[in-house]
């Protein structure tokens, strides 16, 4: 497979104040997923089980959950239910490895097979946004209301 067929990835690190099983229950569990990224989230945790987030008002993505292996990896496919996106829902793939790290825990995010550097850029600046209130809702805290979802402009332009 060539590169242009394989598609653009990003990788992301951050460091989280907070034991990898607590870091896996926000990333599965749809109730804990909506403190720090969406509005409404359903997940059928299973290989093959659905994957659905309303990441913003009229903005749902999807697909299906790949790979689970609690609490150290997380694959699930991802893309956008709206009609006209770059990214049609199962055509990307979102992987979180979790190590511990001391008392936390490093958080390895790679989201391959995106269609281009258009869309690869658009999706690290999701990934920059939303990460860090990951973190910081693992770690006990409250991220608060999340801007994008309440204010239409204050979400970064693609």
């Amino acid at each position: 497979m060539n590169a242009a067929a394989r598609g653009v990835s990003v990788e992301r690190e951050i460091e989280i104040a907070a034991s990898p099983e607590t870091v896996w229950k926000l990333l599965t569990l749809p109730g804990e997923v909506v403190h720090w990224m969406g509005c409404a989230a359903t997940f059928d945790l299973r290989p093959g089980g659905a994957f659905q987030v309303a990441v913003l008002p009229g903005s749902t993505v999807s697909g299906e959950f790949v790979d689970i292996d609690p609490p150290k990896r997380l694959v699930y496919t991802w893309g956008w239910e709206d009609e006209d996106h770059p990214v049609p829902p199962g055509s990307s793939t979102v992987e979180f490895e979790l190590a511990s790290r001391g008392t936390g825990t490093l958080l390895r995010l790679r989201h391959h097979h995106l269609p281009g550097a258009a869309a690869a850029a658009s999706h690290e600046r999701g990934w920059a946004h939303y990460l860090p209130r990951l973190a910081v809702t693992a770690a006990g805290g409250d991220p608060g209301p999340d801007p994008w979802t309440t204010d239409p402009t204050s979400r970064p332009r693609s």
